[in-house]
């Protein structure tokens, strides 16, 4: 069953997070992160594609400290100043204080194995790196992450795998910060660095600008196995 609502409980108050169930009784976690446009429906639909693949995967409102249920789309020049203003208001460090209590409470969810991994894209991409370092993640994915290279110094903290999908183009992640990941973090014994030339960024948001299906499906498959291996 899919849709359901479950609350997230911190000490700074609730926020409500989407749920996707697998047609299996036991299941690993998965916790994807959203876009700068909210839980909507390509991170619904994202949802509910992670619980088609056997995982019970849980999308949690992050902006609800700015407004609760932000539900917006990449479609139109409104929403993406709304997005970017949303992006700039955000605080990265609450919402991985954020992303770390909602681990710790789907851990113990009813079916689950307690095993919980992560997946973020855009602004989800950061935070999916950072809950690599700052939470108990079992396993994290970030698909284009912006702003990785500001919170480099922190994979020496990193506990369990990583796995970062760069797009080679990306407008929002410069050459130079490119060039920084690999340089501090190719070497690294937990991170795994899969490298998209010539995509830009949100090569995997279906039905986004940049969208590339051959390269996302590629993308995903990897997501798929380094899940299937981290999170069994």
């Amino acid at each position: 069953m899919s849709g359901e609502r479950l609350t997230i409980k911190t000490p700074d108050g609730e926020f409500s997070a989407y749920v996707a169930r697998p047609a299996a009784a036991s299941a690993s976690v998965v916790v994807v992160i959203q876009e700068i446009f909210g839980v909507n429906q390509v991170m619904r639909d994202l949802t509910d594609g992670y619980a088609a693949q056997g995982y019970i995967a849980v999308c949690p409102d992050l902006f609800w400290r700015i407004e609760p249920g932000i539900d917006i789309t990449d479609q139109s020049e409104a929403e993406w100043k709304r997005a970017f203003e949303l992006f700039n208001a955000f605080d990265v460090d609450k919402g991985v204080e954020d992303l770390a209590a909602t681990i710790d409470q789907v851990r113990n969810l009813p079916g689950s194995t307690g095993k919980v991994g992560t997946v973020g894209f855009c602004l989800g991409g950061r935070l999916a790196y950072l809950t690599g370092t700052r939470t108990d993640a079992d396993a994290a994915v970030g698909y284009y992450g912006v702003g990785i290279e500001n919170y480099l110094a922190e994979a020496e903290k990193l506990a369990h795998p990583l796995m970062l999908h760069i797009a080679c183009e990306d407008g929002f992640v410069p050459k130079e910060a490119q060039a920084l990941i690999h340089q501090s973090l190719d070497n690294h014994p937990q991170i795994e660095i899969h490298d998209y030339p010539g995509r830009d960024h949100a090569f995997a948001r279906v039905g986004g600008e940049h969208y590339d299906a051959a390269d996302a499906a590629k993308a995903n498959e990897r997501t798929l196995a380094f899940f299937k291996a981290n999170l069994a």
